[in-house]
């Protein structure tokens, strides 16, 4: 569970994503639940925002509606919605963290003008030239931290020893893995498979002195084992990764609900 400071402030873009805005405001309502010292800064139109709050009580009592009716298109591309959307709901939200009314901003709308927007508005961190896109992915062990999953489709080495940091300062922080272990993903773990820009990355890592262990390169189905406390790649390959893990999960299920309605007819048919 991600440790939380006394208090914190929280931007909530209530107009992106799917079923925005009530599932939005329902995702806060857990979300004061599991970190009460938590308030909210809830952006988006104020006519549907407020009605949905009133129905969670205490959140309401910790949240403020910030109203702009405008929002951005999940077709929209990055660069039209950094030119248009400047009184959008994700603009507005991102620009709070970055005028310092709000300590994070949370938005599950489109992901392209979430990178974009916040590449601008909020720089990134000295040293590091590239956001990630990064996850917590459930593991046979526990769970793994997974990046890029899709900002970069293009990465350079210097992009994969900065993601490498990256995601080992968030397993730091959200899993609490002291010392994290991180593997570069690739067709193999032998030293001389893969591309040479990979084993470029290799070679700089097992030679830095860095605050995690680099443990060299994973493969597929070490994603799920567990192998590493952080898995490394391309925003092109950790995307295509996650969908594929994305939809076998979803086949399993669908598999194993109609194994249990199939063997449920034959024990009422017996």
């Amino acid at each position: 569970q991600i440790k939380m400071p006394n208090t914190s402030t929280i931007a909530l873009d209530a107009m992106g994503g799917d079923q925005a805005p009530r599932i939005i405001i329902a995702g806060a309502d857990v979300a004061r639940q599991r970190y009460p010292n938590s308030h909210f800064l809830i952006f988006g139109d104020n006519g549907t925002c407020t009605p949905l709050l009133r129905r969670f009580s205490r959140l309401e009592s910790v949240a403020e509606v910030v109203h702009t009716e405008d929002m951005v298109a999940a077709d929209a591309k990055p660069s039209v919605a950094v030119r248009r959307g400047r009184k959008s709901s994700m603009w507005l939200a991102i620009n709070s963290v970055a005028d310092g009314r709000a300590d994070a901003v949370v938005s599950a709308g489109n992901t392209g003008a979430l990178m974009a927007m916040s590449k601008l508005l909020l720089k990134t961190l000295p040293g590091i030239s590239r956001p990630a896109i990064a996850g917590a992915i459930p593991t046979r062990r526990s769970e793994s931290v997974f990046l890029d999953l899709g900002a970069n489709i293009e990465c350079g080495p210097e992009n994969l020893i900065e993601f490498s940091l990256m995601g080992a300062i968030l397993a730091r922080a959200v899993l609490g893995v002291v010392r994290p272990t991180v593997g570069l993903l690739n067709v193999g773990e032998e030293e001389f498979k893969g591309r040479e820009e990979l084993r470029e990355v290799a070679r700089v890592l097992r030679s830095a002195d860095t605050l995690f262990d680099f443990h060299g390169f994973v493969e597929g189905d070490d994603l799920t084992s567990g192998t590493t406390d952080v898995v490394v790649t391309d925003g092109f390959t950790g995307n295509i990764a996650l969908k594929a893990l994305e939809g076998v999960s979803k086949a399993y299920s669908d598999f194993l609900r109609r194994s249990l309605r199939s063997s449920l007819s034959a024990r009422l048919g017996a």
